[in-house]
């Protein structure tokens, strides 16, 4: 170490402490627009499902690969543009295209039209989270980065809960086509907001040349505690994306929530919206506040932290899934998502850890390559796939092998074996729910193996 490294002072954070606060409260509201448009379509399924008569699969590839492949093959290059260029100018036009793309769902005539939408609106959100991450690192000091990133992370659960709370209300009382229309529009306003109120913060080391993705990327091969991270919450969005797509249709199916089926729509989305809104944000907001409070005395804590987290949230899962009453249900899927996403603030510390200031948007787009291409590219097709499988058998068992899947198509299927397709679509995705969440040990697995390397790996 240098006599100038040894004695320069610490970075204090860019701007007054009131101005990073409103810096920071913008780029959640961003992010809330962000998810809110991504999450909608797993609110909306159903009705979806009735009108188009597409499968569980379908529906899975409309909430996964549709909006998944461009959304995380995009990061990279706009994560390089933001390394040089003005980053809250790209987020800003981010938020204009997806929230556009959002609305133009709402008129899809047919299953094409309404994945080509999708396609737009991963293209706009892939323009999001490396970017504002990046400039969130240069607004605050790195003993405050894991608290500001898992604050920034709160637009997941507030986003989520808004658009079950929104898009439950809308589709209970008008359709899902205007549920888009009308909660897809407001983001243009927040990019507005970014784009004018929020300054360009300076960079460190900006005198310096960004390093090129082929030397960033050398760099993190190196970090044996940044691949762990990775890929332990690709396996945790591989469930929390895989889960969250069907668990409004969960709740629809298994449960009598309502007198029609709008009031089940709505029951089940609003209780969504409390679990998001209460337990997501909880956990989010935990996450990083505990992994910041204890790191002091435990530099492995974004290790296991989060491994600490899924391990217990698994047991909650699997009692809600398999209970027979509502209440219960409820009670415990309350619980689970508390430590489910106390992850989110360490792996994105780690991430900004272990890269350069110079580095940072590119290392969080290669984690969110990982992270989307596994959790939001193969989650939710594979909730759905299992779904129709276990509905198939089941439907075979209930009917002697008299009645086939492809007969329980909404836009074809007989009044008559109406109570059976429920019957067979309700316990197929009940089964298919509880196979996935095993997948969290895996995931916890990672998360352990990272801190091996955690402390010697960390460059910033």
């Amino acid at each position: 170490m240098t006599e100038t490294s040894a004695t320069a002072p610490a970075f204090q954070g860019y701007g007054t402490k009131a101005y990073r606060a409103y810096v920071l409260f913008v780029f959640v509201i961003i992010y809330t627009f962000n998810f809110i448009d991504r999450l909608l379509i797993s609110i909306v399924q159903e009705p979806i499902k009735a009108e188009f008569g597409v499968s569980n699969f379908q529906l899975g590839l409309l909430g996964g690969p549709v909006f998944a492949i461009l959304y995380t093959l995009l990061g990279i290059p706009i994560a390089r543009l933001a390394e040089r260029s003005n980053r809250i100018t790209i987020v800003s036009i981010g938020a204009a295209v997806w929230s556009f793309m959002t609305a133009a769902c709402g008129l899809a005539g047919n299953f094409v039209q309404l994945a080509l939408c999708r396609l737009g609106v991963g293209i706009g959100e892939a323009a999001c989270v490396p970017p504002s991450q990046s400039a969130i690192a240069d607004y605050f000091p790195a003993d405050r980065r894991a608290s500001a990133l898992a604050i920034f992370s709160l637009g997941i659960p507030i986003g989520s809960a808004l658009a079950y709370v929104g898009g439950g209300w809308l589709v209970a009382n008008f359709d899902w086509r205007t549920a888009f229309l009308l909660l897809g529009a407001p983001g243009i306003a927040a990019a507005l907001l970014l784009k004018l109120t929020v300054r360009e913060p300076p960079r460190a080391g900006s005198q310096l040349k960004p390093p090129s993705f082929s030397e960033t990327l050398k760099t993190l091969s190196k970090k044996a505690s940044f691949w762990h991270i990775a890929f332990g919450g690709a396996l945790i969005s591989f469930v929390g994306y895989g889960s969250s797509q069907f668990l409004v249709s969960h709740l629809v199916r298994n449960y009598d929530l309502g007198a029609t089926i709008q009031d089940e729509y709505a029951h089940a989305a609003y209780a969504m919206g409390l679990v998001a809104g209460i337990s997501t944000a909880l956990g989010t907001f935990l996450g990083g506040h505990l992994a910041d409070r204890l790191a002091p005395k435990h530099a492995h804590v974004n290790s296991w932290l989060p491994a600490l987290g899924v391990a217990i949230a698994i047991p909650f899962y699997i009692l809600s899934f398999y209970q027979t009453e509502f209440i219960w249900a409820f009670a415990f899927l309350m619980v689970a998502p508390i430590f489910h996403y106390m992850y989110l603030g360490p792996m994105y510390a780690v991430t900004m850890g272990v890269s350069t200031p110079l580095q940072r948007a590119t290392a969080v787009a290669i984690l969110i390559l990982i992270v989307n291409l596994i959790g939001y590219g193969l989650g939710p097709p594979t909730v759905g796939a299992l779904n129709d499988l276990f509905a198939a058998n089941i439907l075979g068992d209930i009917s002697s092998g008299a009645l086939t899947l492809a007969e329980c198509n909404p836009l074809t299927m007989d009044s008559i074996n109406a109570a059976s397709c429920a019957t067979a679509q309700g316990l197929g995705l009940k089964y298919a729910l509880g196979c996935t969440i095993f997948v969290l040990a895996w995931a916890a697995l990672h998360f352990l193996l990272a801190g091996r390397t955690l402390v010697k790996d960390r460059v910033s």
